[in-house]
């Protein structure tokens, strides 16, 4: 399965009661829900219950959106292998805060021993991992990429960190096209990354060749965009605000998930 940007962006056109909600809404939920998942210690059991709470929340969320599920899990395959790579290890490498650790029965060759408050740890930092995760795949695949630049802005992100973000917005499209051409013209040569009957010092110079190509496209690109910006009469903030006022159904969104936080928190 390959995913595009475009099938990206093509997730976020549909009529949904969260695809319709406003962008500050979903923004913001999101930025809380990851801080909180990160604030949340993690050498305490019960924490799992709340961002089990939360992952659960999410799905619903996702179920609401009609988001395909097998867009979802590639999607969070994807990042799975950038997380779980540092999780793996801290069974072995993660010390107790107290004075002595717990360790597992479990007999390991060199040396090696496991904790139980390393197994926690890393249980609870996956837990976070996945729940960060899942709250950016729906950010994203329900909230247009300009709505969320729009969203920061009006939220108080600095003009000049949302220029940035509109600019990458308009033109992460057009660099994607640009190396599909790339490849497409390596293809045609015959180049293929894996063959093994070509010496791996000139397969990896052609890889360079191209990812230095697109360095020097994109400072064209950037260089004639500003100029073009410039002669349009540029001033510092290039991205549209119109005045919206939230409505009932964003209220009620939020409500709920800051009531879920507070239960959870409380009770939990």
């Amino acid at each position: 399965m390959d995913i595009t940007l475009t099938d990206i962006e093509r997730q976020t056109y549909k009529q949904t009661p969260i695809h319709n909600l406003d962008g500050r809404t979903k923004l913001a939920i999101s930025i809380i829900i990851i801080i909180y998942s990160v604030w949340l210690s993690p050498l305490e059991s019960s924490n799992l219950y709340k961002l089990g709470t939360l992952e659960l929340y999410l799905i619903i969320l996702m179920v609401l959106a009609r988001l395909n599920p097998v867009y979802v899990l590639f999607r969070l395959l994807v990042t799975l292998p950038f997380g779980t790579s540092i999780i793996v290890l801290q069974p072995f490498v993660r010390h107790s805060f107290l004075d002595q650790a717990t360790y597992c029965p479990v007999d390991l060759p060199f040396g090696l021993a496991v904790t139980y408050e390393g197994l926690l740890f890393g249980g609870l930092l996956f837990a976070k991992f996945l729940v960060c995760v899942s709250a950016i795949i729906l950010l994203s695949s329900t909230t247009r990429m300009n709505e969320m630049v729009a969203a920061a802005r009006r939220l108080g992100i600095p003009a000049e960190f949302t220029l940035l973000l509109t600019m990458m917005v308009r033109y992460l499209f057009l660099f994607w096209i640009f190396l599909k051409r790339i490849r497409t013209a390596q293809k045609v040569r015959l180049f293929h990354i894996w063959n093994r009957k070509v010496p791996r010092k000139w397969i990896l110079r052609q890889v360079a060749y191209t990812i230095s190509s697109l360095f020097i496209r994109s400072y064209e690109q950037g260089e004639r965009t500003y100029i073009s910006m410039l002669c349009r009469g540029y001033k510092g903030d290039s991205v549209y605000l119109r005045k919206e006022k939230l409505r009932v159904q964003d209220y009620t969104f939020v409500a709920i998930a800051a009531g879920l936080l507070i239960v959870m928190q409380l009770y939990v």
